[in-house]
C-alpha cells in the first residue's frame, strides 16, 4: 500500500451547520455537496475532507448508532501569531467554540489555539516557525 491518504471523512451531526460554517462563513468551495448526505472539500493536492451526515455515516461503516469525532484534530498553520488570533476570532464569530485560547504551545516553539467547528470537529490553529508549508502543499521542517 502506498503511503498516502486521499479522503478524511468525519461523521457530522448537523450537515447544514457545517455547510454554513465552511461554505458561507469561511468561504470554502465544495468539490461535491449532496444535501442531507455529504460535503466534500478539496483541502490539499490529492486530499479531500468529507463531512458525512452522522446517521448515513453510521450506516456506511456498519455502526449501530452515529458517533462523533474524538481523539482527532485537524491542523491549520498560519504565518504569524496575529493570524492565529484572527483565525480563532473568525471561527468563534461563525459559531465555532474556543477550547484553548491562543497561547505559546508546550511543544516545538509554536503559538497556537484549539477551536471546534459547530459540530465539534477540533482544529488546531498554529504558527510554527519551524514548519514551512509551500504553495504546492509540501510540508518541510526548517
Amino acid at each position: 500500500m502506498r503511503q498516502n491518504v486521499h479522503f478524511v471523512t468525519l461523521s457530522t451531526p448537523d450537515l447544514d451547520a457545517a455547510r454554513r460554517f465552511y461554505v458561507e462563513g469561511l468561504g470554502w468551495e465544495a468539490l461535491l455537496d449532496v444535501p442531507g448526505e455529504i460535503l466534500f472539500f478539496p483541502i490539499a493536492p490529492g486530499l479531500v475532507l468529507g463531512l458525512f451526515e452522522a446517521r448515513k455515516f453510521a450506516e456506511d461503516v456498519g455502526a449501530s448508532e452515529p458517533t462523533g469525532v474524538a481523539g482527532v484534530t485537524l491542523a491549520h498553520n498560519v504565518g504569524s501569531e496575529s493570524e492565529v488570533v484572527d483565525t480563532v476570532e473568525r471561527f468563534v464569530s461563525l459559531g465555532g467554540r474556543e477550547i484553548v485560547a491562543p497561547e505559546p504551545g508546550a511543544f516545538g516553539g509554536i503559538f497556537h489555539a484549539i477551536v471546534a467547528d459547530p459540530n465539534g470537529v477540533v482544529w488546531e490553529i498554529a504558527h510554527n516557525p519551524g514548519w514551512h508549508v509551500s504553495d504546492d502543499g509540501t510540508v518541510s521542517f526548517t
